[in-house]
């Protein structure tokens, strides 16, 4: 038996106890959610006494076919996983999410827009097929051909029509370096009209932005490439010494604030050149601690510093669901210049993140462009990430309904990964139930968590006693830290820094 095909039994062998038990409790018509082992959602969740389905050990990448530029992949294998196996055949996924944690299932079942999104559209643009187990227990693949009903539906809806189980994700060519160009821009109006004249050049592969203030900020492009920088210089982002990117790009163009300035670097450290810091969402930390935020804190506290590490601290803390604010909201391009207006005026956070995106055609959980625009208009992504100007559940609240209400007014869409405090029927007049319910009933769905049960948490859950107890200063930040130290020191946080691409 070869490897692929050893692999292959594996699989099945896998998904074969996946699918006795959900059969199990479709026929005592109990519900259950579905239980992956890792997550980037800042929502919390109640889930104490529910049913689940471990689908953890799905985390293998069972072929890279280098003639078709494909990859079936396993839900729960991570995007550096993923990426270390496909270069290994010169070959890359058409969309990255820039955290390496973040999982292919994730990636599918979420809403990842990245800084290829405004060439190939979120991650599931580039899913050719998936194979799920529906919630009554019957296996079923799904594409363009087969079953695309579900197809589509299931992409960004959070696992609530069925798990999946396996997916062949699209690959293109790969290139060793990335040239990256830094565009100087003076304010926002000169960044997104920037950024959406940027869109239309095909020789572009990435396409993301930073407003570091409203009159300063920096339009990244980056173009694979097979050739080193001429003078040999190479900057990395992924190690302790290295800055964080964000504050690389900052820096670079002080010093060169008057025309488009460029550099390069490996295709890899590209990639996930945020992932330390999580962009700049880690910054805040050294605030709550009271520790000072220079080279040498940040190169001594590296460790702790790295995406899979910070969510470790955030998943044992009620602090990102009470105080942070994080919110990934997409608008037509006309549209964009108001919500940070907004933004500026309701919370002044700073810096914002700028990703334009190619909109999921109707209907869909993804983004699309609402009412007045077409269903082809080009959106950008504003990300919207750091600490609320109140420690009030109540101010707090309504700071994030705020943002939801402006969000309709402006046909935009949000990341539903991120707080969500809609209310049912709040959440239904944006996302089309009859076309979702439709779906759940066709395919025998209802013994899952609706999109809405699934982050509806955030919303109507007031501070348990726990809460108020991690809410006290230092105690919820100590408590995250003794998390997140003791996964940095595990065995399988090493093994993954082994494997790592970078």
């Amino acid at each position: 038996m070869s490897g692929s095909e050893e692999a292959r039994g594996q699989h099945d062998t896998i998904v074969e106890g996946i699918r006795t038990t959900i059969k199990r409790f479709h026929a005592s018509g109990e519900k259950f959610r579905i239980r992956h082992g890792s997550t980037n959602s800042t929502r919390q969740t109640a889930t104490k006494g529910q049913n689940f389905v471990d689908t953890g050990s799905l985390s293998n990448i069972l072929e890279v076919n280098k003639v078709q530029k494909t990859c079936l992949v396993e839900p729960n294998v991570p995007m550096d996983q993923l990426v270390k196996s496909t270069l290994a055949y010169g070959l890359v996924p058409l969309v990255v999410m820039e955290f390496p944690g973040i999982t292919v299932g994730g990636g599918f079942s979420g809403t990842s827009a990245e800084s290829s999104s405004f060439k190939y559209g979120v991650f599931d643009r580039n899913i050719n097929y998936i194979e799920m187990i529906l919630a009554t227990g019957d296996v079923t693949h799904c594409s363009e051909d087969k079953n695309p009903d579900l197809f589509h539906g299931a992409a960004g809806a959070m696992g609530t029509l069925g798990v999946v189980t396996l997916l062949e994700v699209q690959l293109m060519p790969a290139t060793s370096y990335v040239h990256i160009s830094y565009h100087p821009v003076t304010g926002v109006a000169d960044a997104i009209g920037t950024l959406e004249a940027l869109t239309e050049d095909t020789s572009i592969d990435y396409l993301d932005g930073i407003l570091f203030s409203k009159n300063q900020g920096a339009i990244i492009v980056g173009r694979l490439s097979n050739e080193c920088a001429e003078d040999g210089k190479m900057p990395t982002f992924s190690k302790a010494k290295d800055p964080w990117f964000y504050l690389h790009v900052e820096d670079f163009i002080s010093k060169r604030p008057n025309g488009i300035s460029t550099e390069t670097t490996l295709l890899a450290e590209y990639l996930f050149r945020y992932d330390r810091g999580a962009f700049w969402a880690a910054r805040w930390a050294f605030d709550y601690f009271m520790t000072p935020f220079n080279s040498v804190t940040r190169r001594a506290l590296d460790g702790l510093m790295h995406t899979r590490v910070l969510y470790k601290a955030q998943d044992a803390t009620s602090f990102s669901a009470t105080q942070y604010i994080a919110q990934d909201l997409a608008v037509p391009f006309p549209q964009v210049g108001e919500l940070i207006d907004y933004a500026t005026r309701t919370c002044n956070i700073w810096p914002l993140w700028l990703c334009p995106l190619k909109p999921t055609p109707h209907p869909t959980i993804n983004p699309f462009p609402a009412s007045g625009y077409s269903a082809s208009e080009m959106l950008l992504n504003v990300g919207i990430w750091g600490p609320a100007p109140t420690k009030r559940r109540d101010e707090f609240v309504e700071i994030n309904r705020g943002f939801e209400e402006k969000l309709r007014t402006l046909s935009g869409m949000k990341a539903l990964y991120a707080h969500t405090f809609y209310t049912e029927d709040e959440f239904w007049r944006v996302y089309d139930r009859e076309w979702y319910d439709a779906l759940r009933e066709k395919y025998g769905a209802n013994t899952l968590p609706s999109v809405f049960d699934k982050v509806k948490g955030s919303s109507s859950a007031g501070k348990t006693m726990k809460d108020r107890v991690r809410d006290v200063r230092p105690i919820g930040g100590a408590y995250g830290v003794l998390k997140a130290m003791r996964y940095r020191y595990s065995s399988e946080y090493r093994r993954i820094i082994r494997d790592s691409p970078v």
